[in-house]
């Protein structure tokens, strides 16, 4: 057998010569290859032609990478970052193999947009190619799931809101886009179950239909043969053949040698970084996703309302069906791209479209206070990333992770809460007091500051502190002494307590008349009945009071201003003037694309509560300067 014609191989006398001959006789390996180095090429080799060959290494690149980084990995809410940490900054070469695996997921979305381009400018889906077409189309939206998809996975603040904004959007489908973002989430909020099914599809089922759809391709691609050059007849061949081996070896190697080097240089030069934990009460994180997904991003921010769906669904729907059919609307056999106009335009249009878009997202997030927080996100990504590993701390009573001991819940934590959410300090330090991007963790503040400093840096901020927007809290005694006592226990149980808002004293009532007449109108023009003050009862504030206090209780000054005359987001004033209180009630609880990637979280309140917002909102200044509030002062923080 050793000597029969065609065999590229011969067989040595060796071990290894005698198992390939094994192998040989029972899996006809030696015939494949011949067939696989020999097959003819019209034309001869050409550098346009090894992209394919780059996705393939690049694929099995990412699956090698891929179960590596799966050996350390937990896909919880509670441990998926600090796994992420553990394999960046404590497994040797850790930190090289993830960046390997991030950078991988972007070259490959070049490389695949540069094979589709070649295919197209070639005409190399011409000629009974179709199903060979179809595959590879199949193919490039399941390596788009895999970035999607893989996002999430370290459930860092980058992860968790490009995730979120990314869920939202899905969520703009008429009649189905509640139940597939609920799918994907695995109910209505982002957590546990949405990193389990995200890393499922991740590492289980989108890369199984992957290896799936590449053995089709492959092997209707073996089906049809190469196409060959632009002059080519697409069914009948009639340029001279050139055998794949050795020059077009050579330059597919020479290819993925260049991949490999480039990556490699990347991962060890600039190393991919991990922000902070996900922290879904951050109210001011910016979300940006991946590179090639920011011309879509950009696109978003086009469609408001009723729009929503031509933009999201129909357009996108229309490109990506013609994508597919490409093979059955362009069916000359005519292959060279100037001869083909309509095609080529259309095509180049959506190409710079999508490079214009992606272009102006860069240059909008460099201006103005979106480039400063963005610039914040960045350092405290790369403080992070340069910070010592802290692990996993189990929960004793699964309420916070921490190592610090809890001391005991008292009702001078509570009140000290109430002041805590109160004066809005959650905005900015979070809910728990845990941290943002814009302020730093409480946790343990007041043993190291003592009881005495802290007073006085709470009453007198210093310059840093100010700088971050932290006003000084001019609270009584008692109220000071409550507010210390919180910030005590934070990070530890005792901090689950309830919060206690002290009782307002009850206003003078006049028996069986009505609200002050500029009240009862803001009432009415919500669709809200006239208000009875009933005698032997306090008077309720007047609704303009009862939102700015919800205003100011929400946090919505941070972005927009202690009067909402603007600050990091648009003054409010011209804003709502130009909505209706159905439109604006309905945005305030659905904000737009725009308005998500700005950071702008749903305001969830009653009936009642969004009836005094929408008082308060109509009451604020035309003008964008900052002036003073016709409420009570509230001061934040």
């Amino acid at each position: 057998m050793d000597n029969e014609p065609g065999n590229s191989m011969p067989m040595g006398k060796g071990f290894a010569g005698r198992l390939l001959h094994w192998l040989d006789e029972r899996t006809g390996v030696k015939e494949m290859a011949h067939k696989v180095l020999h097959e003819p090429i019209p034309g001869g080799a050409r550098l346009a032609y090894v992209f394919g060959s780059g996705l393939l290494f690049i694929f099995l690149l990412q699956a090698i990478t891929g179960v590596s980084l799966a050996l350390y990995y937990t896909p919880t809410a509670e441990t998926a970052h600090t796994s992420v940490a553990y394999i960046t900054k404590q497994v040797a070469g850790g930190a090289f193999l993830r960046s390997l695996h991030s950078y991988g997921s972007s070259a490959m979305i070049i490389v695949l947009a540069l094979h589709f381009l070649q295919t197209f400018l070639y005409g190399s889906f011409k000629g009974r190619r179709e199903l060979l077409w179809l595959s590879g189309a199949v193919l490039s939206f399941l390596v788009l799931g895999m970035g999607f998809t893989g996002y999430l996975l370290p459930w860092d603040q980058k992860a968790y809101f490009a995730t979120a904004v990314g869920t939202n959007v899905v969520g703009e489908m008429p009649l189905i886009g509640n139940l597939l973002t609920r799918l994907m989430r695995g109910g209505d909020a982002i957590g546990t179950l949405t990193v389990s099914r995200f890393y499922v599809a991740h590492v289980f089922l989108i890369p199984g239909a992957i290896f799936s759809f590449i053995a089709a391709h492959i092997f209707l691609f073996r089906k049809a043969g190469p196409a060959g050059p632009v002059q080519e007849h697409p069914i009948a061949p009639k340029l001279a053949p050139e055998p794949f081996y050795p020059r077009q070896v050579m330059f597919d190697m020479g290819f993925v040698l260049l991949i490999m080097a480039v990556l490699g240089a990347l991962a060890y030069l600039r190393p991919a970084t991990l922000g902070p934990i996900a922290n879904p009460a951050d109210t001011h994180f910016l979300p940006r996703p991946e590179w090639y997904y920011l011309p879509m991003f950009e696109w978003l921010k086009y469609w408001e309302g009723r729009k929503v769906v031509l933009g999201i669904v129909v357009i996108p729907g229309l490109l990506a069906t013609a994508f597919f059919l490409m093979p059955f609307l362009d069916r000359k056999l005519e292959r060279r791209a100037w001869r083909r106009p309509i095609p080529a335009l259309a095509v180049a249009v959506v190409v710079f479209g999508m490079v214009f878009l992606g272009v102006k997202s860069q240059l909008d997030d460099g201006q103005g206070p979106i480039a400063e927080q963005l610039a914040l996100q960045a350092r405290e990504e790369k403080a992070y990333s340069a910070a010592a590993f802290q692990p996993y701390v189990e929960p004793k009573d699964a309420i916070v992770a921490v190592s610090l001991p809890a001391g005991p819940a008292s009702a001078l934590s509570g009140e000290g809460k109430g002041i805590f959410m109160k004066r809005a300090c959650f905005a900015c330090h979070g809910a728990t007091g845990m941290g943002t991007p814009a302020a730093p963790n409480l946790t343990g503040v007041s043993e190291k500051y003592g009881v005495v400093q802290l007073e006085a840096l709470l009453r007198n901020p210093n310059a840093r502190m100010r700088a971050g927007r932290m006003p000084s809290v001019d609270v009584s005694a008692m109220d000071m002494k409550a507010l210390i006592a919180y910030l005590g226990v934070i990070g530890t149980a005792s901090a689950n307590v309830p919060a206690v808002y002290p009782t307002p004293p009850p206003s003078p009532s006049i028996a069986g008349r009505r609200a002050p007449s500029f009240a009862r109108k803001a009432s009415m023009r919500v669709g809200a009945a006239p208000h009875l003050v009933q005698e032997g009862q306090p008077s309720p504030p007047p609704p303009t009071v009862a939102g700015h206090r919800l205003f100011q209780l929400r946090g919505c000054f941070v972005c927009h201003g202690m009067a909402g005359t603007g600050g990091r987001a648009p003054a409010l004033g011209p804003l709502v003037a130009k909505l209706t209180d159905p439109e604006l009630a309905q945005i305030l609880e659905h904000p737009n694309s725009r308005m998500i990637s700005g950071g702008m979280p749903p305001v969830a309140v009653t009936r009642e509560e969004m009836e005094t917002l929408l008082s308060y909102l109509r009451s604020l200044p035309m003008q964008h300067a900052e002036v003073e509030p016709e409420a009570e002062n509230v001061t934040p923080k």
